[in-house]
C-alpha cells in the first residue's frame, strides 16, 4: 500500500479567500488548450489564431462550468430534482461540488456551435482544432480530484493502493490516476497523432468520443461508483452508460461524415 499524499486542497487561503488546487488545475486544462490549439495547422488554416482562440477557450470555459454542473443534477441527482427547484441556489452552488464531464462535453459542443456560427466558422473543423487539445484538460482535471481526495477507486489490494480520507479505513484504487493517465494523456497522445492523418472536418470529434467513451468504460470498473446511485443497470455505473451513448454517438457521426463525403465525391 502506499500513504495517501493527503495535499491541503487550499493552495492559498488569507481569511475567507482561498485558491484551490482544483480551480488552479481548470485554469491550467484551459491555457494547455490554447497553446495546443494555437499550435494546429488546422486552426490556423480556417483563421483560428490569437484573440479568436481567447474569445473561444472562454466561451467553451462558460459551456463547460455551465454544462458540467447542470449535467450532474441530471445524470446524477436526478432524484432530487423537486429539492434543487425548491432551492435553486444550490444549482449554482459549485463550491458544493459536483460537476459531470459528459454534461460538460454537451455545454462545449453548445458554446463551441454558438462560436462557430457567430464567426461564420466550420464548425466541425473547429471542433477538431478544440477536441485534440481536451485531454490536456482532463489529465489536469483528474490530478485536482486526486489532490481533493474525491472519485476514488474501489476496494483492492494490489500493492499500489491508497487509503483515502474520505473513502474510510479501507484501501482502495487510485483511480483518478488511472484516468489522468488514460484520458489525459492516452487519449492526448493517440488523437495527437492522428491529427496528422488528413481526416475530414468532425472525425476527429468522433475519435475522441469513440475512444474516451472506451477508455473511461474500461476505468469505471476500477473507480468506486456514485454513492448516490450505485450501480444503475447491473454491474454497469451512470458513467459507463453515458460512455456507451458516446461510442455509439461516435460511430453514427463517423457513418455521416463518411456518406456525407461520399455524396460530395460524387456530386
Amino acid at each position: 500500500m502506499i500513504p495517501y499524499p493527503n495535499i491541503n486542497p487550499d493552495l492559498i487561503r488569507i481569511g475567507p479567500l482561498r485558491i484551490r488546487w482544483y480551480g488552479l488545475m481548470y485554469v491550467a486544462g484551459f491555457v494547455a488548450g490554447y497553446f495546443l490549439i494555437k499550435r494546429q495547422e488546422r486552426s490556423r488554416q480556417i483563421g483560428l489564431t490569437g484573440p479568436m482562440v481567447q474569445e473561444l477557450i472562454f466561451i467553451l470555459a462558460v459551456g463547460l462550468i455551465v454544462g458540467a454542473r447542470l449535467g450532474y443534477l441530471l445524470f446524477y441527482q436526478y432524484m432530487d430534482l423537486g429539492y434543487y427547484l425548491i432551492h435553486p441556489v444550490e444549482i449554482v452552488a459549485l463550491w458544493h461540488g459536483g460537476m459531470s464531464f459528459h454534461g460538460g462535453l454537451i455545454g462545449c459542443v453548445i458554446a463551441g456551435w454558438w462560436f462557430s456560427r457567430r464567426k461564420k466558422m466550420p464548425f466541425w473543423a473547429v471542433g477538431d482544432s478544440v477536441i485534440v487539445a481536451a485531454p490536456a484538460g482532463l489529465f489536469f482535471g483528474r490530478i485536482g480530484n486526486f489532490i481533493n481526495g474525491e472519485l476514488f477507486g474501489r476496494v483492492t489490494d494490489v500493492p499500489w493502493a491508497m487509503v483515502f480520507p474520505q473513502g474510510g479505513p479501507l484501501p482502495r484504487h487510485p483511480s483518478q490516476l488511472y484516468e489522468a493517465l488514460g484520458e489525459g494523456l492516452l487519449l492526448f497522445l493517440i488523437l495527437w497523432n492522428l491529427r496528422k492523418k488528413g481526416f475530414q472536418d468532425g472525425m476527429m470529434v468522433a475519435c475522441f468520443l469513440g475512444l474516451y467513451g472506451v477508455i473511461r468504460f474500461f476505468l469505471e470498473f476500477f473507480r468506486e461508483p456514485d454513492p448516490q446511485l450505485g450501480f444503475v443497470i447491473g454491474p454497469f455505473t451512470m458513467g459507463q452508460l453515458l460512455c456507451a451513448a458516446m461510442i455509439i454517438g461516435a460511430l453514427l457521426l463517423a457513418l455521416l461524415l463518411k456518406r456525407r463525403k461520399a455524396k460530395e465525391n460524387r456530386s
